[in-house]
């Protein structure tokens, strides 16, 4: 059997992973067992959820165990097989860890993929994958869209975040706006993405955000989605309008906090009669055929633009990983491991 390449977790991170929590070990490929097959590995998600597998701290998935590989999502092709349903050659998506080969077994996280149904087979680790389903049910299930919404977008220039201003425009919101850091980012999002305007965070501090957000609403927002939470979360609670949905995808920038600040406006909620729930794309596995078709036809009418930042070979994978805290990838974070 082939040599393994394993990106492994060895110290839990306080605050900021930094290159000494990971090891990158070379070791033998496991033999089968019945109803196994081993997955050729060929590009893992890198996303910010990660992070907090890494904490030995209750979640809705365990920690990842020190001494295993980094879980990530990955898409690669099925090696050898004593497994009914999963053949030599089949690529498949799964849950996995960063590594050359992982071993899946039958009834588990993995499936069958059709590569020839998308441009690039990374598509399923973006639009079509957990990121793109994260946007569709995140926004249209959990948000409740009506037509005229004003809508707020946080992280907006993220994965999810760029497809959650456009599938908006779609359902005929009257407003999208946007917040992510610099001018660049900010530019892309009215000029690639289509939303209506652009706030950039960088050098405000909550009153300045707060004042941001209102002179782009000046009567609130109807729908917050929600991807960073601290001052920008703040912000937006102060500036909801009567009845407001917010759906709370993630908290990016408490991630790597060592002490939680959370949210501290939210006495808004009363006075809007505002609701805030949290989302899971997990929760969606049995309609993503559902929602994959809806984002797959989107794409082919030129309503979606979707963007992929990929970075090769696994011995980058702490780097790649770091982009996403530091906002230098331009699209999403796709690591190439072979």
């Amino acid at each position: 059997m082939p040599d393994n390449r394993r990106f492994l977790l060895t110290r839990r991170p306080n605050g900021e992973p930094v290159a000494d929590d990971f090891s990158l070990v070379t070791e033998p490929t496991p033999e089968l067992a019945d109803g196994q097959f081993l997955i050729r590995n060929h590009y893992a998600s890198l996303d910010p959820a990660i992070r907090g597998w890494m904490d030995d701290a209750p979640s809705y998935m365990p920690p990842i165990p020190l001494g295993d590989p980094v879980r990530a999502s990955t898409v690669g092709v099925v090696e050898a097989s004593k497994a009914e349903g999963f053949e030599p050659g089949q690529w498949v998506l799964g849950l996995n860890g960063i590594e050359d080969y992982s071993v899946g077994t039958v009834g588990g996280f993995t499936q069958p993929i059709d590569a020839t149904l998308v441009p690039s087979v990374t598509n399923y680790l973006s639009i079509l994958g957990a990121v793109g389903m994260t946007a569709y049910f995140g926004y249209i299930d959990v948000c409740e869209p009506k037509p005229g919404d004003v809508v707020l977008v946080t992280g907006a220039a993220g994965a999810v975040g760029s497809l959650v201003g456009q599938i908006a425009k779609i359902k005929g919101a009257s407003k999208v706006i946007g917040i992510a850091g610099g001018p660049e980012k900010c530019a892309k999002l009215i000029d690639r993405y289509g939303f209506d305007a652009a706030i950039d965070y960088r050098g405000k501090n909550l009153a300045a955000l707060t004042a941001a957000i209102r002179a782009e609403a000046p009567d609130g927002v109807d729908i917050i989605f929600e991807n960073v939470g601290g001052d920008i979360l703040d912000a937006g609670l102060n500036n909801l309008r009567h009845g407001a949905r917010i759906g709370l995808c993630g908290l990016i920038s408490e991630y790597n906090s060592v002490e939680k600040i959370g949210a501290r406006n939210i006495w808004q909620l009363i006075v809007h009669r505002a609701s805030i729930r949290g989302l899971l794309v997990a929760d969606y596995i049995p309609r993503f055929a559902e929602g994959g078709a809806e984002m797959a036809a989107w794409l082919q009418q030129g309503k979606l633009v979707a963007d992929e930042h990929i970075d090769e070979g696994i011995e980058n994978s702490f780097d790649a990983f770091m982009r996403l805290f530091a906002g230098s990838n331009q699209g999403k974070m796709i690591l190439k491991i072979a």
